[in-house]
């Protein structure tokens, strides 16, 4: 099965997936773990461990960076 992914603010790919792939199983394929992100299916979440059944999803990162760029090298803070 081929879907579409849109990672929300990002890039948008393709990936070619087993007929009984996981949304947790394609949000590992585009490189994220399921718990830094969630699929979305015409706007709606969509459960991990539901069975791929959309042409087109989007990705929405609900973990981005960190925040070892904003504390001053000297560690004062």
């Amino acid at each position: 099965m081929n879907v579409t992914v849109e990672v929300v603010g990002e890039e948008t790919d393709e990936y070619d997936l087993p007929d009984d792939a996981t949304y947790a199983d394609l949000i590992r394929a585009a490189g994220y773990h399921p718990q830094e992100a969630s699929a979305l299916v015409d706007g709606s979440p969509v459960p991990g461990d539901r069975v791929v059944d959309a042409d087109e999803v989007q990705l929405l990162r609900l973990i981005k960076g960190g925040a070892t760029d904003s504390v001053p090298s000297d560690g004062s803070a």
